[in-house]
């Protein structure tokens, strides 16, 4: 199943992730485990916010995916089953 994962950074936040010298780190980490098929990086609102295109098996992968997003980084985090129209 094909999900899309938002994070939306709150500024705050944001500003203190970018300012440790780890968070590059953390986020290769993250990518790597979750081995999402596209990352997209974006402003919206005003808040840094990235998606995700992620492949799962079945949903009981979802708290894999977005826990070290919601404790290491302090992100909000919105899963959205979606899937692909071909015309």
């Amino acid at each position: 199943m094909r999900f899309i994962v938002r994070v939306k950074i709150p500024t705050e936040a944001g500003n203190k992730n970018i300012q440790d010298p780890k968070f590059i780190q953390t986020l290769e980490e993250y990518i790597n485990k979750v081995k999402p098929e596209a990352s997209y990086f974006f402003e919206a609102d005003g808040d840094r916010v990235s998606a995700f295109v992620v492949n799962m098996d079945s949903a009981e992968m979802i708290p894999a995916v977005a826990e070290p997003l919601f404790q290491g980084m302090n992100d909000n985090v919105e899963i959205h089953h979606v899937c692909r129209l071909m015309i």
